[in-house]
């Protein structure tokens, strides 16, 4: 009977919205007898003399039209003789429950999306804040950000993994994520209440032009760092978060609590809970930046800003914090969760303690990691290569931090509708073409557009009537292309780049899992926005500035284009494999 109220509701709730239609459903044997009772001109069908006998189709044409409310409706029903097979007949309620996790999945899945959903809140705030700090910083701009990722972040990135190696030989894995997420969340605080208010005395600015003074004018960007060297400091730690405690700590761990099957089905839609957090981050970081305009005068606007930014990062990283001691005593322990006994043989396994160079040579010698770091790495050049340009126009366009910022809040916005689009679409990628196909979509997102944007800076006197036509400037122009460029690219890696590189760990040991994933994501990522920031600077003394380097740049695109498509197709057939062996 629940079925029959359910399939009378579908028929009253879809005449609402589709006058004049006819609408078929199931009668639950052919002896059964339909009553149709208007109340309030709705229509309540209800069978009575249930017999076990074979079902029949039947239909029900609904004649009112959008006057739905009309009392005194009447319907014309009809008996069809085509019988529906038994499979028909479940296959809706099969689809329903296939949408819906089972119980022991739920229980995962949700802290884990909860868990996604505050670092990706945390790591838009803190990379729209990064680039305000850093672009609009005094006698600074885009082109510090290439050196910024060469000779700081990579550094960085670099001394972290060897520290984080030596974490996972001494810790449990569980104490090596408190370990290396707590001092972020320590270095934001700190940053917002103590050393940004106190930057006039902090930043050596005299020193840096006295030593201005005597260097070519090409060093200005190189001294644009140690002039605002907290700043840089901000802007690392920034990058390091989306590095460590979202593509190393969080989903290595949700590789360890979900099976190869789970991953198929959920990652793709994982993170559409998370990407959410684009959205509510990107709205946050705009009203601050409107609350910025209504503070009294004296008050300096940044340092108010930074410290409810700061409070919400600090807040995100709790909740994170949280839900993760939540699942370890909770998830983990939970035998129809996770697998017990794998968990048993990994903890007594005896680990082989290598140091920073056997590690190196144990990774390089693994052509399944070489492939993912190249996937990796590829993503690093060619992001950076479209995106240093396009925030170099974005800098001309919006010169006040303000509206610097606030058009950076509605591009994080923009970025997280996107991506829930593009989630939801993924799943379905990944079911009818497979990881392969899945895997060469981001490439091909980011040629197609970085190359396109390419074209509208080169060839932007033949797009001047095409920018009037639209009402604005080329300039404008170029800006809105970028952030589409930027929030497909941005889009495609949330929803297909990210899964496909998460699977690709499943079904390796726990050593490469462990060192393999942080010498491709800590090391690979900055390592590939490094590697195009080394391009820039070369072509930018070669040529003499980033715009006139643009042909060259949209030259190198695409050849890293093609180089990840290429390893794209291997890592696809060693994964293939290697799921076969399992």
């Amino acid at each position: 009977m629940r079925s029959t109220n359910l399939a009378s509701a579908f028929v009253a709730v879809a005449a609402f919205f589709v006058p004049n239609a006819t609408f078929a459903f199931v009668a639950p044997t052919s002896s059964s007898r339909l009553n149709t009772v208007s109340q309030n001109g709705f229509l309540s069908p209800k069978f009575v003399g249930v017999r076990s006998t074979p079902t029949l189709a039947m239909k029900v044409s609904l004649p009112f039209g959008s006057g739905l409310g009309a009392n005194g409706a009447k319907s014309r029903l009809g008996m069809s003789d085509a019988a529906v097979p038994e499979g028909e007949k479940k296959g809706f309620w099969k689809k329903i429950k296939s949408v819906v996790p089972p119980a022991n999945e739920r229980k995962k899945l949700l802290p884990l999306a909860l868990m996604f959903f505050c670092i990706l809140f945390n790591y838009t705030i803190l990379r729209d804040t990064k680039d305000v700090l850093m672009v609009t910083a005094p006698k600074s701009g885009a082109e510090v950000i290439p050196f910024i990722k060469t000779y700081v972040n990579l550094p960085a990135a670099i001394g972290f993994t060897a520290i984080y190696s030596k974490l996972c030989d001494k810790l449990e894995q569980k104490n090596v994520f408190y370990a290396c997420t707590v001092p972020f969340l320590i270095f934001f605080s700190v940053f917002a209440m103590a050393i940004y208010p106190n930057i006039g005395t902090l930043h050596p600015h005299a020193f840096v032009d006295a030593i201005a003074s005597h260097l070519p004018a090409g060093f200005s960007a190189p001294l644009s760092i140690v002039r605002n060297w907290s700043f840089a400091i901000f802007y690392v730690m920034a990058e390091m978060w989306g590095s460590v405690v979202a593509s190393l700590l969080f989903w290595g761990f949700a590789n360890e609590v979900t099976t190869i099957d789970e991953a198929k089905k959920y990652y793709p839609l994982f993170g559409m809970g998370a990407n959410v957090a684009l959205i509510f981050s990107g709205q946050y970081v705009k009203w601050v930046s409107k609350m910025r305009a209504n503070l009294a005068p004296g008050v300096d606007p940044w340092g108010v800003s930074l410290k409810y930014l700061m409070g919400a990062i600090v807040a995100g990283g709790g909740v994170m914090l949280s839900t993760f001691a939540y699942m370890q005593k909770n998830v983990m322990t939970d035998p129809a969760c996770v697998d017990q006994e794998k968990q048993a043989k990994k903890k007594k396994k005896k680990r082989v303690k290598m140091g920073l160079r056997e590690s190196t040579k144990f990774l390089m010698n693994s052509s399944y990691i070489r492939d993912l770091a190249t996937l990796v790495i590829s993503y690093g050049m060619c992001i950076n290569i479209v995106e240093v340009s396009w925030k170099a126009k974005l800098k001309q366009a919006y010169p006040d931090p303000n509206a610097y910022s606030a058009f950076m809040g509605n591009f994080s916005s923009a970025t997280g509708a996107v991506t829930l689009v593009m989630m939801l679409l993924g799943r379905s990628i990944f079911q009818r073409f497979g990881w392969r196909k899945a895997a060469l979509v981001t490439p091909s997102m980011i040629g197609v557009t970085g190359l396109g944007f390419f074209a509208l800076n080169i060839f932007a006197p033949q797009f001047v009537p095409v920018a009037a036509a639209l009402g604005t400037t080329p300039l404008m122009l170029a800006v809105l292309v970028g952030a589409v460029q930027n929030i497909m690219s941005k889009s495609s890696k949330y929803s297909l780049f990210d899964p496909c590189k998460e699977m690709a760990y499943i079904p390796l040991d726990q050593d490469s899992k462990t060192k393999g994933k942080a010498a491709v994501d800590v090391v690979g990522n900055p390592l590939g926005k490094s590697g195009g920031s080394l391009v820039q600077q070369a072509l930018i003394f070669g040529v003499g500035s980033l715009a006139a380097a643009t042909p060259y740049l949209a030259v190198i695109l695409g050849v890293m284009v093609f180089f990840w498509f290429k390893a794209a197709n291997s890592l696809a057939d060693q994964f293939e494999e290697a799921m076969e062996m399992e």
